[in-house]
């Protein structure tokens, strides 16, 4: 860390404590002698979403949330449960070092934790995720549920 008044490149942290969600650090100069202080946060990378037809938007987590909240209407299904979903499912994404994902590993992502925790929740996201046109296609995932 320079020094603001001399230039010089090294200092030793005096004194550190956390402040509104950054890292407060009091240093001192090991040339001038002075004092400043310097504030830490954590750079975070905003997610990109790339979409189907290979456009990008920013990641949402209300339109995860939403989705979620539609295919579990009327199940017992907490919404505690919904937010710590979202929470995991974002952890695994930031996680991946990536800055984008797209909307097939989501919503793949997305299935998984429902396939165990519903099954009715379940069958509701696959049939707007998978987009869903005939009733062929419900026969056929649900017969794949049972075996």
């Amino acid at each position: 860390m320079k020094c603001p008044y001399c230039r010089f490149e090294d200092s030793k942290v005096i004194d550190s404590r956390d402040a509104d969600n950054k890292k407060r650090r009091r240093r001192e100069c090991l040339s001038c002698g002075r004092r400043f202080t310097t504030y830490e946060s954590i750079e975070l990378i905003p997610l990109m979403v790339k979409k189907s037809d290979g456009t990008y938007q920013p990641y949402s987590r209300e339109k995860l949330f939403n989705g979620l909240m539609v295919a579990t209407k009327k199940r017992p299904i907490p919404l505690e449960r919904l937010n710590t979903i979202v929470d995991e499912l974002e952890d695994k994404f930031a996680n991946s070092m990536q800055g984008q994902v797209t909307t097939a590993e989501i919503g793949t992502s997305v299935l998984e934790v429902l396939k165990k925790l519903d099954t009715v929740s379940y069958v509701r996201f696959a049939s707007v995720y998978k987009d869903f046109d005939t009733t062929k296609r419900f026969v056929e995932l649900i017969s794949e549920l049972t075996e």
